[in-house]
């Protein structure tokens, strides 16, 4: 089985879904599963959802209807006929949200977003599954809750590869192409789990890993993994081919073509990962795979923007050694704070940290028990992979540099603009 993802840029009108159809006509789409996200900016529209609600505003409502309406829009430029079954499927799945909408009752916030965000692809896989049964790609449409099992830890679910692997198992021999969420898992209580932002790439490595696909294709609007984000960067060149050792690196370093926990299911079996372009399916893209690291070997740039750059020191002027330093990670962790670059000295301690869940304040209190602070906001996390003295040049022009840190042959600067 091959195994496609389609993001939300795919989707986001009517114009991308029919393009979806040519790019499957295209390449074909015999023993394959499609792993659709929300609609373009769905998610973020149901986010601002979840604000509403908690924070019982009057604009909740309308918020709501800002989704249906685009939803809906899609629905009419998409089928002829409004007595169609899909307007009643979709407008079903809207109920269903306006029904937990007003009947929760939990105050956990990660829970609640969980429960309401899996809207997005739920609503999007099926308008999408109606359209290719319309056109004449028929399809299976499944709930990948059922298939998917995780803990309870919502927003950022952690898999039950074990409990995965016997229910995804069983659809090895489908030979109908299949249709189903990214991004969504389940609890043992049959609650809604995300896999974290960008997570529908890792649904599809784990759909590979379990049914030992042939390779997994990830469908975006850029022409494959390039060397530097082109929102950044004004001169880019496409890589055709990345070890998953290498991928792994970018990954974890926060190029954001891949997601970080999408590779290592995928290395375990070798199978290959492709990133293709879905508006010019058949250029070759980008292939991740065993052999050389790089093809062409040159720089790579990462940035990550909002980051915040924490400094802690002694109040005592004592040596800040492993002991501080394991109790500052377990607050790091307590509050789910990611944590992409560290530096020390004797009585200091800088971490560049990104604040996903809003808990920095909780933990500026914590450590302002123990620890002077300081820290800036607003900061850029550049990482350049394979560094030469021009690619270094190129990062820091212009820029106040707040920490240089050189690793073999990758360095790490953190920047004020």
């Amino acid at each position: 089985m091959n195994v496609f993802k389609f993001g939300g840029a795919s989707v986001k009108d009517a114009a991308g879904v029919r393009n979806l159809v040519k790019v499957l006509e295209q390449v074909g789409f015999e023993n394959t599963m499609l792993v659709i996200s929300a609609m373009g900016k769905t998610t973020n529209a149901l986010e601002e959802v979840i604000r509403n609600y908690f924070d019982k505003s009057a604009a909740l409502h309308a918020s709501v209807q800002e989704v249906k309406k685009y939803h809906n829009q899609i629905l009419l430029d998409l089928f002829d006929d409004e007595e169609h079954e899909v307007f009643w499927a979709v407008n079903t799945l809207f109920s269903d949200l306006e029904y937990f909408l007003r009947s929760n009752k939990s105050p956990n916030y990660s829970f609640v977003y969980d429960q309401i965000i899996c809207f997005g692809e739920l609503i999007s896989t099926t308008i999408v599954s109606y359209y290719l049964n319309q056109v004449g790609l028929k399809n299976q449409w499944l709930d990948v809750r059922q298939f998917i099992k995780t803990d309870a830890t919502y927003r950022d679910a952690v898999v039950d590869w074990e409990a995965s692997q016997l229910l995804i198992g069983k659809l090895a021999r489908k030979k109908t192409l299949l249709i189903t969420q990214g991004f969504l898992g389940a609890d043992d209580n049959g609650f809604t789990t995300t896999l974290g932002r960008e997570g529908s790439d890792y649904t599809a490595a784990i759909f590979a890993y379990c049914l030992n696909a042939h390779s997994v294709t990830i469908w975006k609007d850029v022409p494959g993994v390039l060397n530097a984000d082109p929102r950044y960067f004004e001169q880019t060149t496409l890589l055709h081919h990345i070890s998953y050792r290498e991928a792994i690196e970018l990954a974890f370093y926060g190029a954001s073509v891949i997601h970080p926990k999408t590779l290592q299911p995928l290395q375990k079996k070798e199978i290959p990962l492709h990133v293709k372009s879905f508006v010019e399916p058949l250029l070759p893209g980008t292939q991740v795979s065993k052999g050389a690291d790089l093809d062409p070997f040159i720089p790579c740039f990462i940035v990550k923007k909002n980051q915040l750059l924490l400094s802690l020191s002694s109040i005592d002027f004592s040596f800040i050694v492993e002991e501080n330093i394991s109790a500052i990670f377990a607050l790091l962790h307590r509050f789910k704070i990611n944590v992409n670059l560290i530096q020390n000295s004797a009585i200091s301690f800088s971490v560049c940290l990104e604040d996903k869940f809003g808990q920095f304040d909780k933990l500026r209190a914590e450590l302002a028990k123990k620890y002077k602070i300081a820290y800036n906001e607003n900061v850029s996390l550049y990482t350049i992979r394979h560094v030469n003295p021009e690619a270094a040049q190129q990062v820091e022009a212009g820029k106040t540099v707040l920490i240089k840190q050189f690793s073999r042959d990758t360095l790490q600067l953190v920047t004020k603009e």
